[in-house]
């Protein structure tokens, strides 16, 4: 089975913050248009415009509805491979083509070499892996490997693709390896977390939780319709979550 070299000082991932992201899953397709010809391509679809449309994305939104009452909100939540310290993808494949770089901590793909027996997929605990099934092969992010490393492209665009396009600032980019680095600092004050720690995967990737919401104020709370047509008060009290 694979090995997983020894941690190194770099660790490239992402922090996402679920108190901003809008669910407009710009990121998603941002992703699946940058590495239909990049380091994973092709991604290929199945009936793209069909009732049942089917194929790879490398990441996808999730969208929850989480409380109750007052408390309630939605929540998106986006989901990509996390790029864990220790992938249980990478010791179970049995050829090598699922592997971590000792260099920057991203997990990839061989593609050339994965034989297609989704061992790799059955092991994540995350449902991060796409397999493939018109090529036979698995499909993962790649933290947009090509971009982050080209240096033909202006420095402030070597970002993954999902980062680079997000409207909202929701995702965030760099070594989190480094306590210094921006995306370390903010992690220790919004008091980010691992996804599933229980799983003892160690995952690179972080996620912000949503903030608290303030509690109104006397002078909104005077500011509410008290009287007048039912429908009216149910769009104030939506619009005011």
């Amino acid at each position: 089975m694979t090995a997983i070299p020894p941690p190194g000082p770099k660790k490239l991932g992402l922090v996402i913050d679920l108190d901003t992201c809008v669910g407009c899953h710009a990121c998603a397709v941002n992703c699946k248009e940058w590495n239909t010809s990049g380091h994973s391509g092709p991604l290929t679809d199945f009936g793209a415009y069909q009732d049942h449309p089917d194929g790879v994305w490398l990441n996808r939104v999730h969208t929850y509805e989480a409380g109750t009452g007052a408390d309630s909100r939605t929540v998106h939540f986006p989901r990509s491979c996390l790029h864990c310290e220790d992938p249980p993808c990478v010791t179970v494949c049995p050829t090598g083509a699922s592997y971590k770089r000792a260099e920057d901590g991203i997990v990839l793909v061989n593609a050339d070499i994965c034989i297609g027996c989704k061992l790799c997929s059955w092991a994540c605990p995350y449902g991060a892996r796409e397999f493939d099934a018109d090529q036979g092969v698995m499909r993962k992010c790649t933290l947009c490997i090509d971009r982050i490393y080209n240096t033909n492209l202006p420095e402030h665009e070597r970002l993954p693709a999902c980062v680079n396009t997000c409207p909202a600032r929701a995702r965030h980019f760099g070594d989190l390896g480094d306590p210094n680095s921006a995306v370390s600092k903010l992690v220790a004050e919004r008091g980010g977390f691992d996804l599933m720690p229980e799983q003892g995967t160690k995952p690179v990737n972080k996620y912000l939780p949503p903030r608290r919401r303030p509690a109104p104020t006397a002078q909104a709370e005077s500011c509410r319709p008290t009287t007048g047509n039912s429908v009216l008060r149910w769009i104030d009290r939506v619009l005011s979550r």
